[in-house]
C-alpha cells in the first residue's frame, strides 16, 4: 500500500486522471501534496508534492461557467491532467497551498488560431 505524503486532507473527491487512457480514481489534496490514487489498481497512483508544481492551468470555457478539465505542471516531470465532478472545488482548494499567480488558463482553440496567424513573416 503506498504512503500518502499529507497529513492533513482538505478534500478528497472522485477524479480521472488522463495518462494515456483514462484512469479513475480519488483525488486527495492536503497539506504537502496533491495526490491521485487509482481505485482498483493501488499500483497506479500520483503524488505531487506543492513545492515540485510549477503551475496549475485549468482550461476554462463559457466565461468561467465550465471548467472541464486542469493541468499540473510540474518542475521536472511534466504535465499532468485531471478532471473532477466539482473542478471548481478542487482549483480553490489547491489555491490555498498554490500562489494566485501560478494558476493560469489555458489558451482557448481561436486564441492558438489567432496566434498562429499573427506570426511574423520572415524577411526576404
Amino acid at each position: 500500500m503506498v504512503q500518502s505524503l499529507n497529513t492533513k486532507i482538505d478534500l478528497t473527491i472522485k477524479g480521472t486522471a488522463f495518462m494515456g487512457l483514462s484512469e479513475y480514481g480519488e483525488i486527495m489534496i492536503g497539506d504537502k501534496a496533491f495526490e491521485f490514487y487509482h481505485t482498483q489498481d493501488h499500483r497506479k497512483y500520483i503524488q505531487i508534492p506543492w513545492d515540485e508544481v510549477d503551475y496549475v492551468i485549468a482550461s476554462v470555457l463559457f466565461n468561467g461557467r465550465w471548467i472541464p478539465r486542469y493541468s499540473i505542471q510540474t518542475k521536472r516531470n511534466g504535465t499532468f491532467t485531471f478532471a473532477s465532478k466539482e473542478p471548481k472545488k478542487v482549483l480553490r482548494a489547491i489555491r490555498v497551498y498554490i500562489d494566485g499567480k501560478k494558476m493560469v488558463k489555458s489558451l482557448s482553440f481561436f486564441d492558438v488560431i489567432k496566434r498562429a496567424f499573427r506570426r511574423k513573416k520572415p524577411k526576404a
